[in-house]
């Protein structure tokens, strides 16, 4: 299942990373595979009432009248007479994806829109980010469908700081960020753990400039999926970033394709144990040919029967053991160390 809209390419961000191009290239890519036999379903844009649960009525009529002209909102994040549309429709769509996989659509699908969302906090637009998808998305899932517990896993190289502040008191989401430091926002230190009842259920997992594929699949394996065990989440959502690849220009680590698809591999492994549907909301990625061809990997390993064949796992790597090590005040699963 594949969610788009047209308005992400009204969004004109001019000469900018965050461009139409991004889409264009992820849907050529997918057309020259035959769409991979994936459903294309057509976002609607989101419902006030629910956009409300995360952005304030203030803030949206504010963006609202800042898209009617060409503005900068920070020094990275510009609007035009496109964007708040365009915005609409990527919570819209993330919402649907969610609305489709609790009624049984599909086990897995994918939102593609632009402007991404996991920097933008409820008061805040930031870091190309208007509304944040995601985590609208996951507090529909909890208080218009009824779940308990939600996991975001979040492989954007930048740290997002927006879904990480959002729930940061909450244990019914557990939100887990692989991202490079340093870099921009500046935010997710390890220390970053959550707060009050949410304490443990913030995760942030920092790693170096020039991390490649082998430290993010041993962090995945030996950290991402033993907390997904144990919280046992009723849906998985992922904050899906391609700007982790090692020719994007906007980060320095190394994840190729391959990495991308084993990474994706190991969280559908997870979801298929758990019985959680998993759907995947279009960060960043700015690279346009290696962002279309990591998206493709990811969609192939979503829209396939998991894969049960024996592998050898990845390496326990000195970051992945001091995570766990770390983690284990809150998580019992590593308490063997």
């Amino acid at each position: 299942m594949f969610l788009s809209h047209p308005s992400s390419l009204a969004h004109d961000t001019g000469p900018h990373p965050e461009r139409a191009a991004r889409i264009t290239a992820i849907e050529a890519e997918l057309a020259a595979r035959g769409w991979l036999g994936l459903e294309r379903v057509l976002s609607p844009t989101v419902q006030r009432p629910v956009l409300e649960t995360v952005h304030p009525e203030p803030y949206i009529d504010w963006l609202e009248h800042s898209s009617t002209s060409v503005a900068y909102l920070d020094p990275d994040t510009v609007v035009g007479p496109g964007s708040f549309e365009a915005a609409l429709h990527g919570t819209g769509g993330a919402v649907r994806l969610v609305e489709l996989l609790l009624d049984g659509s599909a086990s897995a699908g994918f939102s593609a829109h632009r402007p991404p969302g996991h920097h933008a906090e409820p008061e805040r637009a930031s870091g190309f980010c208007l509304f944040n998808h995601v985590a609208v998305a996951a507090r529909y899932a909890l208080e218009r469908r009824g779940l308990e517990r939600v996991m975001i896993f979040d492989w954007d190289v930048h740290h997002g700081n927006g879904t990480n502040d959002i729930f940061h008191a909450s244990r019914e989401v557990l939100y887990i960020s692989i991202h490079q430091s340093p870099l921009y926002p500046g935010s997710g230190p390890a220390r970053d753990a959550g707060s009050g009842d949410g304490a443990g259920f913030t995760v942030n997992l920092p790693v170096p400039p020039g991390s490649d594929d082998g430290l993010f699949l041993s962090l995945v394996e030996h950290v991402v999926v033993p907390l997904a065990r144990s919280f046992a989440p009723q849906l998985v959502l992922i904050s899906a970033g391609y700007d982790a690849h090692r020719e994007d220009p906007l980060a320095t680590c190394r994840v190729t394709e391959e990495g991308f698809r084993a990474i994706a591999a190991a969280i559908v492994a997870v979801g298929a144990e758990l019985e959680a549907p998993i759907g995947a909301v279009l960060e960043g990625g700015y690279a346009l040919a290696p962002l279309a061809r990591s998206v493709a990997a990811t969609l192939e390993v979503l829209a396939a029967p998991p894969d049960r064949e024996a592998r050898e796992p990845a390496a326990l790597l000195p970051l992945t053991v001091q995570a766990r090590s770390r983690l284990s005040r809150w998580w019992p699963v590593f308490d063997s160390g």
